[in-house]
């Protein structure tokens, strides 16, 4: 594993100073105090804190999207590609739990790139929802309304990062399956 760059390094702790008090509320001066260097050194490595903002959520965006394109893509019956779905929300949940936190709390700060993340949100939900209208189609998911689907699914994988990080000895295959179980088969016995 490559060493963390600075810039990568000043990333991470505005994450996590935007999930502890919000985008709005963080100031470069928060910034530089928890990295422990003048506020003027961030400039060295950063533009500004929206640069910061636009890095940490068109990244995982643009993870999500290009997870989201290789199960869709898959041969995968619908069933497994919900799974592999879940799998991809743990994954990328557990490995940024801060970033998750912008992504879900802090998009719409977003300026010049906002179009773009909602286009890639929009994307992401429409081949979501592709997915259980061919698990309908295929008689592998129950016909139901595809929209409450996909609301009640997408819901819990968006908020992982509110409980993972709770978790101490994470097993993400262990907690993909067991999330799994019951997002797509239910609770019934």
């Amino acid at each position: 594993m490559k060493p963390e760059t600075r810039k990568e390094e000043i990333i991470k702790t505005a994450a996590k100073l935007f999930k502890e008090k919000g985008y709005s509320a963080v100031t470069m001066r928060d910034l530089a105090k928890a990295m422990g260097i003048k506020a003027a050194s961030l400039y060295n490595h950063i533009n500004s804190k929206q640069d910061i903002l636009k890095s940490i959520i068109i990244s995982i965006a643009e993870e999500f999207t290009n997870g989201m394109n290789e199960i869709k893509s898959s041969n995968l019956s619908s069933i497994n590609k919900l799974k592999q779905v879940v799998k991809l929300h743990v994954n990328i949940t557990s490995q940024n739990t801060y970033g998750m936190a912008s992504l879900n709390n802090d998009w719409m700060h977003l300026e010049d790139k906002l179009d773009y993340y909602l286009e890639l949100r929009s994307n992401y939900e429409d081949q979501f929802r592709s997915i259980l209208i061919e698990g309908i189609n295929n008689k592998e998911i129950v016909d139901s309304n595809v929209e409450v689907m996909l609301f009640s699914i997408l819901s819990t994988l968006r908020s992982l990062y509110l409980w993972i990080p709770k978790k101490e000895a994470l097993n993400i295959d262990e907690l993909s399956k067991n999330l799994s179980q019951v997002l797509i088969n239910g609770i019934n016995k």
